[in-house]
């Protein structure tokens, strides 16, 4: 299965990071789940849907996969309570220190309440050192020249694009969930036809998919993927749109300064977290949405703004 959140899987891949994202999404995780008729200790409903929680780690057990967590309330749900949970990623409690704040979503079932999407929202100790340092992405922050192989099999990269606003987005074809890697180049598809309807702003502005499964995600592979978002298939031109992957000694760079984190998973599947940018015509980076939450109206309202401003 693949990662909500934008950070989430930092946490399997360094066993610690504090994200400012994270800290900027706090609000959201405790907004709870939807309302829910029956008492948690009569135990859970069908079809019950997934809730965002808030807690402080009491202890965590890698051998069981289990940690014991003093969670805040979950408003319409459940009361402030410690208990046990089950880590659907069992390796992650060697990430979890007890006095950790952390936040996750958590899904009632008939065995247990289990954990997913887990971030570390707080330290109890400062002594716990990351393996590698994830970019946090600040906006004005100059992007670097990455380069990418297209689908047209040409090297691109993104100092080419100076003077237009680039949309960038993360996404790998093999993606096999509708909320993930779809809805992302859906949204992209949404927004390269309103642009297409407004020609100067078209013309100034460039859209970019990166891949980050540059092994299976050819140029052959990224053009069958691009022409179908399109709409034209084997007619795209991909003048506007394009569809990349780094080359695979330049891929952790690349995901390390757009802050995106990925594990392989059963099935030729990756567990990945998401990342967009709104990058502004001079290089830099104007906005970033670490999430899937954001909309085509969002993203166009920032190209709108951008170009207002060099007007």
């Amino acid at each position: 299965m693949e990662a909500r959140s934008s950070v989430n899987w930092r946490v399997v891949s360094l066993h610690l990071r504090i994200s400012t994202a994270v800290l900027l999404t706090v609000a959201l995780c405790l907004a709870g789940c939807r309302s829910r008729q029956t008492a948690k200790t009569a135990g859970p409903e069908a079809g019950a849907k997934t809730c965002n929680i808030r807690g402080v780690v009491v202890s965590a057990n890698a051998a069981t996969g289990e940690v014991i967590l003093n969670g805040d309330a979950i408003p319409g749900y459940m009361p402030a309570m410690t208990m046990a949970y089950t880590l659907k990623q069992p390796g992650i409690a060697a990430a979890l220190h007890p006095g950790d704040t952390i936040t996750a979503v958590m899904k009632p079932t008939a065995q247990a309440d289990v954990l997913d999407q887990i971030d570390i929202v707080d330290q109890a100790k400062l002594d716990y050192v990351p393996k590698v340092a994830y970019n946090t992405l600040e906006p004005g922050e100059t992007i670097p020249d990455f380069r990418f192989l297209n689908q047209s099999g040409r090297m691109i990269g993104l100092r080419q694009f100076r003077g237009k606003v680039v949309l960038l987005t993360f996404i790998y074809t093999r993606c096999p969930l509708p909320n993930y890697c779809v809805r992302m180049s859906r949204n992209f598809a949404e927004i390269d036809k309103v642009l297409q309807k407004q020609p100067k702003l078209y013309a100034r502005t460039r859209l970019l998919s990166v891949s980050f499964d540059p092994s299976y995600d050819t140029p052959s592979v990224l053009r069958s993927y691009g022409g179908a978002y399109t709409g034209l298939y084997t007619k795209e031109t991909f003048s506007h749109w394009d569809f990349a992957a780094p080359p695979q000694s330049e891929l952790k760079k690349v995901l390390l300064f757009f802050d995106v984190g990925i594990t392989p998973s059963a099935g030729q599947t990756i567990t990945h977290s998401l990342s967009t940018a709104v990058i502004a015509p001079d290089g830099k980076l104007y906005k970033w949405y670490p999430g899937n939450e954001w909309t085509p109206e969002q993203v166009l309202a920032d190209v709108a703004h951008l170009e207002a401003g060099r007007m």
